[in-house]
Formats: C-alpha cells, structure tokens, sequence
C-alpha cells in the first residue's frame, strides 16, 4: 500500500509538472499547492487524476508507466477545468472523476495512433476534445453549482502593476485555471529556477502573440489581458525549446507558431461563442502539431532526436552529437592493413560521380609512388597483390571473379567492376570491394565475415588504370546501383591523430587501428562492479556499473550518472546527468580514449557544457548558446606518450589553458591516476573483479548510442 500511494504521488507531482513540459517533481509540488488557492480548482485537480490513475491499475498498467505523468496530465486538465467551474459538491466530483477516466483513455487512443501514424506527440488535445463534451453536457446539468468565489489570491494583485506584465502573469496562472498575478508569478519564478530558456520562451511567445493583436485590433489593454494568451506561452515553449533544439531557428519558427495561433485564436473565439465554448488549448495544439507533423515531413535538421529534462540540455546534447559524433549510421573499418593513401575521394575528380559519388579508392604509396621502377609491370605496384580485407561484420551475398587484370594504364570497359565481393550488412546495405586480383577471391557467396576476414588480393581488374581497392555502399547486392553516405571509423592519418570516424578525402595516408589487450581490459567496466573515485581532499564517491531501461551503461555515483560505450576503436563517455563535480572532472579529462596504443598517437574532442565546473556560468552560457552556439565551448587534446600514459590539454575560447596528465589502469578500473595544476583525481576497485562471474557491459556493439 505505500509503494502504491507513493506511486500515485509521484504521478501527481509530475502530471502537473507536464503541464509546463517540465520534468522533475518539484515544480509539480509547488503548482499543486498553486491549486488549492482556489479549493474548487485543486480538488476537483487532485480527484480527476487519482480515478485516472485508479482506473489505469485497475485494467492493469505498471506503475511505471503511470509514474511519468504523460498519461494522466490531461486527466488533470480537464478536473481542474472543472472545479474552475463549479462548487465542490458530490455531483461535480463525480463529474471530474468521470471526465478524469475518459481523458486517460482517449490519451491512452490518441497516443498509440499518433506515434504510429504521425509520429507526433498528443500535447493536450485529450483535454480539449473532453473539456468540450463536458462543457456541453453541462448546460443540462441543473444540479450542478456554478462556482462564484474567486479564490485566495483573486485580491491580491499589485497595485501600479503595468498592463502588459499584469497580462503576462494572468496568462501564465491560466494554464492551470488561476488567471491571477501572484500565481502567475509562481509559475514564473518555477519556470526561472527550472530552465532559463523556457522563461525566456514564454516572455517571447506572450509578447510576439499580444503585439500582433494589438497591431489588428488597437486595444492593448483587451489584448494584453485576454486569458487565452496562454496559448502563445505553450506554442513558444513547445516549438522554441522543447521538440526543436534551442537555437535562432527554433526561435523565428516559435515567433511564427504564434503569429498562426493570434488568427486562429480570434477565429476560434467567434466560433465556439456560438456554443458558449472557451477556446482551451485548441490553438496551441493545431499550431503545435501542425507545425512539427510539417518539419518532420521536410526533414528540418532541428527537430529534437533526444528531449532532454530541460530545454538546455536538449541543446547540450545536440551540439555534443554534432561536434563529437557523425551523425552517419553507416560505417566501415578500412579494407586493409598498413599505410594506404585515398587516391579517389567522395565526388572525385575522375569516375566517382552521379550515382557513384560516394566511393572510395585506395592506392599504396612509397617515396610519394604508387610504383617502383617504371611503373610498366603490374609486379611494380605497391598494391598488386596486397591482402584485402573485410570493412563490415556480415553475410557474403553474391561474388565475381575470373576477370583478368588489366595491364598499368589500360582500362576493361566491358567489365566495369573487374572482381568484386558483396556483403550483406543485414542493415538494409551492401558493402561493395571491388577490382581484386584474378582468382584470388578467398570467400564465396553465403559466408559469413568479420572486419578483418580476408577476401582476397589487391588486383587491376575492371574499369581500373592501376592496382587499387574500391569501396563504396549501396542498397542493392548487384554494383552499379546509386551508392549511399558512409563513414570510416577508428584509423590514424599520417600526422598521427586518431580519428574515430570521418570521411577520408583524397591524398589522405591512412592506417587502420586495432585494439590493444591492455586497454580493452582497462576500459572493461563490468555490470555491477564498483570502484572507488577521489580526489586530493579526500573528497570521494563510490560508483556502480549500472544500465538503465534503455540499455545504456553509466558509473553512478548517486549524485549523478555518467553515460559510457565502447566501441572496435574506441571507448567514450557522451552524457552526465545530475550534479557531480567528480564524475564530471573524469569526463573533463578523460572523455575519449583510443583503444590503440602507439607512440605519440593524438586525437581531439569538444567538451560538453556538462564539464564546466561552475553551475552559475554553466546556467548564464546555456542561454547566450541560443545565439552564438560556440559560446563556452572547450576544445580538448591529448596523446599518448608511454604505453598507460596520456598528457593533454584544454582550451577554452576565452584563452584559458589546463593541462594534465592520465595513467591508465594496468587491468580493469579505467584509470589510476589524473593530475592537473588544481587537481588529482583517483580511482581503485572496491571489490574483487571475477570477469566469469560478471558481463563485460562495454563489450563492443555496431553503432554509438
């Protein structure tokens, strides 16, 4: 029974909390207490929601799925329109509990159509379809009391309050039915402490909305006191911050929602007056909806993948994903060992256009050559003959061999390709190799490979002047097909930086790079182990192995949780949250790391705005981010210069420098030791690591979260 009342009060607190497209239970604690200024309101609130909720355990939903609020936010709309209607009697608590279940399942119907066939969220269309029914049913409902007392803090407005700010605040207290401006101030005061961003979103939303009716209708005080210029508060905050990443873009396109909603509204207004109607949110969900259901048919680049808790967060992670990791699914290790040099690059200068942009060949050099001697012999190529190797982990799906080679500078039209292996990823793509030596095909058709298989040997066959590897991707097994976008991942350059995965342009010398076994046992963090982290104060955390419902690994230190992966190259953190100035020191310092050893092997790195050390700066650059997106960002260099060590850099945009130094683990645990000029960090087992008894959570998988 307590798990249960718990259960119901956290989907209370976050029912209201939803409302305002928050996340965490505080919010909703403080707007529930708003709510009971007016009993009527917060009663008739609190009853909806616990029947919906009632009613969703009855018919058997996990907790958890009712835990998160999504499902029962509109149930408490429509009881709190309710109680702003009517008196506290058992007829109009009947109402609300009647309307609060029938709000849950059309939420429940609505949901599970719109994912499916609109890929859209319901937002509070439930409500408004509900709170229409019952409003109409009313009118026949002569046992009902139409509320007249206007609540606690009806008379407690400031005096001198300037009409467009009185407005603001009447607005922001009407999204929960308490037009009043010390409510509204509530809500502002949660909306700044919470998220910088959507305050200043709905500021931006209630101003553009308001401005636009008073330039029509030339009544500022009727517009700016209007109380359903929420609707311009709600569209601001949805598509300015919440399902578009934060930028200039989410801005002009949220100042446009609002600028569709003031016409709609007016419209509306005169049209459900015919049938006593309040216009709702009905404005805010065609607009909304409309809009998003539009920049996801165009593929607009800043429709959110990822809704962080805030709008900064949303923001963090998308710029994180944008400077750390390529956004290209598709991936391939390169298709042989040793230096190699990109003789054709993507949309090359000689075959690798129209359908055939995006291909790849490889030639290899000596003394800047491809050859020795005079060139005149294929037996003079660098290449002829080489291994060639398997870039893809899949499923041989067709083969053609026998072509002969081409002598250097002669081409064979008739058979463009020469030898070829294709390879089904069973990812919906093939991986085309083409241009092998004649006979030399190791593999056949329905043989199964991984990166690193050899397949056969380099050859000139085909449409080919000299030896080399062509690699490209397409949908199709036959070659010849429009070929598709694709990254190479875990190589070195000739200058000695690691690049975990990008596309090789022409004249490029590039190694690919394998894993060392010391550090595939350093960086593997098993489930459930636990390790101790401190710092030169003594300052110190516990951390636990954990992995969430959606499958991604994290060092918990109960303050906070940092997100890790590891990949065939590489092992990473990409996400913290929470508040934990260790956890964050470590991905400060050590947020990449090859897992290839050689000497003097560097790669570079973006820090998240999750690093920065002070929370009030943190909080001040998030919001100027809107504007100038590089704004606080820290670049990040290292290199390895012994076998376990690792000295490096970061740099700022403002100038500021911080250098360390890393000694990693010699067995599991990651790391010993960081030292910086401020700072010493340290991390040790707690508990013995049996690798039989324990999985190894960072084991390898096909793509970065």
């Amino acid at each position: 029974m307590p798990d249960r009342l718990l259960s119901l009060v956290r989907s209370l607190s976050d029912s209201y909390s939803e409302i305002l497209f928050l996340q965490r239970a505080w919010p909703g604690v403080l707007m529930l207490a708003a709510t009971f200024t007016v009993p009527s309101v917060g009663t008739s609130g609190l009853v909806s929601v616990a029947a919906a909720y009632a009613f969703a355990h009855f018919i058997g939903m996990g907790a958890a799925f009712l835990e998160s609020g999504f499902f029962t936010y509109n149930a408490l709309l429509t009881g709190l329109g309710i109680g702003s209607l009517f008196q506290i009697t058992p007829l109009s608590l009947l109402l609300a509990a009647t309307a609060g279940v029938m709000s849950l399942n059309l939420s429940l119907m609505l949901n599970s159509l719109f994912r499916q066939f609109l890929q859209l969220p319901i937002l509070s269309l439930p409500f408004v379809i509900i709170s229409m029914v019952v409003y109409l049913a009313s009118l026949g409902y002569s046992n009902l009391l139409v509320r007249e007392d206007a609540g606690l803090l009806a008379t407690w407005a400031p005096q001198n309050l300037p009409t467009i700010i009185d407005g603001f605040l009447r607005a922001l207290g009407a999204i929960l039915f308490l037009p009043y401006p010390l409510t509204g101030l509530v809500f502002a005061l949660v909306l700044l402490l919470y998220s910088r961003i959507l305050f200043l979103l709905a500021v931006l939303g209630y101003l553009v909305g308001t401005g636009l009716v008073v330039l029509m209708q030339g009544a500022p005080d009727t517009a700016y006191l209007d109380p359903n210029n929420f609707n311009f508060i709600l569209i601001a905050m949805a598509l300015g911050g919440v399902f578009l990443v934060p930028s200039r873009r989410s801005l002009a396109i949220a100042a446009v929602g609002v600028m569709l909603a003031a016409l709609l509204m007016s419209a509306v207004k005169l049209f459900w007056a015919l049938y006593g109607l309040p216009a709702f949110t009905l404005p805010f969900n065609l607009v909304t909806l409309s809009l998003l259901y539009v920049l996801i048919l165009v593929g607009f680049p800043m429709v959110a993948d990822r809704i962080g808790a805030t709008p900064e967060d949303t923001l963090d992670d998308h710029l994180n994903r944008r400077h750390r990791f390529p956004l290209e699914p598709k991936r391939v290790v390169l298709p042989f060992s040793g230096e190699w040099s990109v003789w054709q690059g993507f949309d090359g200068r000689w075959t690798h256009q129209g359908l055939q942009t995006h291909a790849l060949d490889f030639i290899m050099l000596r003394d800047n050559s491809s050859f020795r001697g005079d060139g005149l012999a294929l037996t003079d190529y660098h290449a002829w003959n080489k291994p060639v190797l398997s870039p893809v982990r899949g499923r041989v799906a067709m083969v053609h061999d026998g072509v002969p080679d081409n002598a250097p500078g002669k081409l064979n039209e008739r058979d463009n390709w020469g030898n070829w292996v294709s390879i089904d990823t069973g990812a919906g793509w093939h991986v085309i190799i083409a241009h092998f030596a004649q006979n030399s095909l190791q593999v056949k058709a329905g043989d199964w490979v991984e990166p690193g298989t050899r397949l056969g040997l380099c050859g000139n066959s085909g449409y080919s002047p000299q030896p080399h590897i062509h690699l490209h991707i397409q949908i199709g097994a036959m070659p010849g097909e429009a070929t598709l976008p694709f990254l190479v991942q875990n190589y070195r350059k000739s200058d000695g930086r690691f690049i975990p995965a990008a596309v090789p342009t022409e004249s490029d010398q590039v190694t690919p790079l394998h894993p060392d076994d010391h550090l595939l046992s350093a960086t593997a963090l098993v489930l459930d182990s636990r390790w101790r982290l401190e710092n030169q104060t003594g300052e110190t955390r516990e951390l636990h192995v954990r992995m969430n419902a959606a499958g991604e690994t994290c060092l918990d230190s109960g303050r906070a949780q940092l997100f890790f992966h590891r990949d065939n190259g590489q092992f990473y953190f990409y996400r913290l949250e929470g508040h934990d100035p260790l956890l964050a020191a470590l991905f400060r310092y050590l947020p990449r790391l090859p897992l290839s050893h050689q000497q003097g092997l560097w790669w570079e790195d973006v820090l998240p705005m999750a690093v920065h050390e002070n929370r009030a700066s943190r909080h001040l650059l998030n919001l100027a981010r809107l504007l100038a997106p590089n704004l606080g960002r820290i670049d990040y260099q290292a290199r390895f210069i012994g076998r376990r060590e690792i000295a490096g850099e970061t740099n700022d945009r403002q100038g500021a420098r911080e250098t360390f130094h890393i000694l990693l683990a010699e067995g599991q645990g990651l790391l010993q030791r960081i030292e910086t000029p401020e700072q010493i960090l340290q991390m040790r087992p707690l508990q013995p690591i049996h690798g039989d008894r324990n999985t190894d959570i960072t084991a390898p998988r096909e793509t970065p979260p």
